[in-house]
């Protein structure tokens, strides 16, 4: 087979690469094409079967099997429920043409696509240009991981996962599976173990998140035209480019997508991961929905057991965080993408939202979420068993926009003074209560109208209950309704007090509701966390 794979791809090759002229091999059948991706890959064979062993043995050995009913056992961290709050890093070569958003890798490829257009305006057709002559002018001259870890702990983050790889293929470490990464690429340099490191010294939880399932079919637009995509001297770094098959064009509805996807390639999403894990031991691992991909359980399964068994091995713990229906329930962290639960979930679970509205990754001009939005989403997230990872996007030279910093810093400012009623809490027997509903699902984050200050969102610490208020009474007058003797089941209130403020709060416990008295200026901004000492 190796034979016949080897002079397949020569006669291919002197076939496209005849003349420039890239012929378009959506015709060819799928194992064909993924052939010239494995062949392009053949290098790194042995490094690959090596590390996809030493998983399958891992997953043995220690309290999982490689099986759904033993990942059942699994157990979110305390560390993890008592966080909170990380940041998430969208970094990489899609940043360097910095157009439209992060999808650019892929848009630039699909014909009649504004992404299209302007990279044909810019940079020339994507036979002359493509996406991997971006590699090049992805520097990093100016990226400080010290100053980076110091601004995510001011902003109150306990976690911080940097993409590890997107879905355009290229890995933001030094790969020993592949030559199209940032250590032998672009920067050279070793971005995620200098990230690991400076976050790691501020004493913060240190995560990675992977999208290189994606890769199968991302680059798929390129197979239709002539481009570079279809010049196996690149196949390495565009994958196999399989043609994507939905139902109806939907992205999450996996159980109808039909898209090729080989045992290589499985093989090669399983060693690479891995490689994430035993290079740079990461706390939490995050996963784009395409694991999801009914073809993906096995293989997902291995991984979960090999993962959770190493830190269990080292004496530590571990999160996967998954969406949709990509893992079984208990066995591993739910994530909401830029949504919100309209109750509280019972197991921990996550929402992931970007701090600027148009795109994960770095493109000027773009618009931010302010402090009070982050931190009522933050506040009823909370609330509801849940964490929020928010993220950045720093530009290609590896600088953080100066809005993005401030925005980050005010969020921490805050936690200064409330971090009491986030950090380590728990939720009440309600999230809140108020007039304002939550949109709940993925991608209704801002669909949610303004809170008033009749929205409170409630968490507990022991005998301590917090009732923050996403608003300031204009008259200083306060109600809290589920805090009047009948809905406190026989507890009576201690003592109160604002966070933050030295003012005495005069209060009035009825059947009803809690009344309160506070100043008609408020102490602080954005969001008023009330402490209340229960017995």
């Amino acid at each position: 087979m190796r034979t016949l794979g080897t002079l397949f791809l020569r006669v291919l090759l002197a076939m496209q690469v005849a003349g420039g002229c890239f012929a378009q091999t959506t015709a060819a059948d799928p194992a064909s094409i993924d052939r010239i991706w494995q062949e392009a890959n053949r290098k790194y064979d042995s490094t690959r079967a090596s590390i996809v062993k030493g998983v399958d043995q891992q997953a043995q050995d220690g309290p999982f099997r490689p099986d759904w009913e033993s990942l059942q056992k699994y157990r979110v961290p305390e560390w993890y429920q008592d966080a909170k709050f990380g940041i998430f890093i969208h970094w990489g070569l899609y940043s360097v043409p910095a157009f439209a958003n992060e999808w650019y890798s892929r848009n630039m490829y699909e014909e009649g696509s504004p992404e299209f257009k302007h990279h044909v305006a810019t940079y020339g057709p994507q036979s002359k240009f493509g996406y991997k002559d971006f590699i090049p002018m992805f520097k990093a001259e100016h990226f400080d991981p010290v100053s980076w870890a110091r601004l995510f702990r001011e902003a109150g983050a306990k976690y911080v996962v940097p993409v590890a790889e997107h879905h355009d293929g290229f890995a933001m470490y030094d790969s020993n599976l592949t030559d199209w990464c940032a250590g032998k690429m672009g920067p050279k340099r070793d971005l995620l173990a200098e990230l690991a490191k400076a976050i790691r010294s501020e004493e913060l939880h240190f995560g990675a998140s992977s999208h290189r399932s994606e890769h199968d079919w991302f680059f798929d637009g390129g197979r239709k035209f002539d481009s570079d995509v279809n010049d196996p001297r690149y196949a390495a770094f565009y994958g196999p480019a399989h043609p994507r098959l939905l139902k109806d064009g939907y992205d999450h509805n996996l159980i109808e997508d039909w898209t090729y996807l080989s045992p290589e390639f499985m093989d090669d999403w399983l060693a690479r991961t891995a490689e994430i894990v035993e290079r740079y031991h990461p706390d939490l691992l995050y996963f784009d929905w395409w694991i999801g991909q009914p073809s993906f359980r096995s293989h997902l399964g291995r991984f979960a057991a090999f993962y959770y068994n190493q830190a269990a091995k080292q004496g530590a713990s571990a999160v996967i965080d998954y969406k949709d229906h990509a893992f079984r329930e208990n066995s591993a962290t739910f994530d909401v993408e830029r949504g919100q639960l309209t109750e509280i979930n019972p197991r921990p679970w996550q929402t992931d939202t970007s701090i600027s509205n148009a795109s994960w990754g770095y493109i000027p001009n773009d618009t931010y979420k302010t402090p009070e939005f982050i931190i009522h989403l933050l506040a009823d997230v909370v609330s509801k068993n849940g964490n929020l990872l928010l993220n950045v996007t720093p530009r290609p030279d590896g600088t953080i926009p100066e809005q993005e910093q401030q925005i980050l810093r005010e969020v921490g400012d805050w936690l200064k003074v409330n971090g009491e009623a986030i950090y380590g809490t728990r939720p009440w027997k309600k999230f809140g209560e108020g007039p304002t509903a939550v949109a709940g699902g993925a991608f209704h984050d801002a669909d949610t109208k303004p809170y008033t200050p009749q929205d409170f969102r409630f968490t507990t610490h022991g005998s301590t209950l917090y009732a923050i208020e996403l608003g300031w009474p204009a008259d200083g007058r306060i109600t809290i309704q589920s805090l009047g003797s009948n809905g406190l089941s026989g507890l009576k209130i201690q003592s109160l007090s604002l966070l933050g403020s030295a003012a005495k709060i005069a209060w009035q416990q009825q059947s009803t509701g809690l009344e309160l008295q506070v100043p008609v200026q408020p102490t602080g901004k954005h969001a008023y966390a009330f402490r209340v000492q229960l017995q």
